[in-house]
């Protein structure tokens, strides 16, 4: 999923699609031990969308928190 497609959607939607990554990464390792992962690109994939759902997330955080500040200020 592309990093403009996650900021249109609302924080709940982000958590629950971090997720929903998480699981599918699990399963993903799951199988990669197992021997029996056909997709192997489909874990960096994986691992890059949490990162870029994190890095959203955390830039919403900071900027709620830039905003108060330079209201207090």
């Amino acid at each position: 999923m592309q990093a403009h497609e996650l900021r249109e959607m609302t924080e709940e939607e982000l958590r629950q699609r971090l997720q929903e990554t998480r699981r599918e990464l699990f399963n993903l390792r799951q199988q990669w031990y197992a021997g029996s992962l056909e997709d192997h690109n489909r874990l960096r994939e994986v691992r890059r969308d949490i990162a870029r759902v994190n890095t959203i997330l955390r830039e919403r955080e900071l900027g709620v928190a830039l905003a108060q500040k330079g209201a207090a200020a």
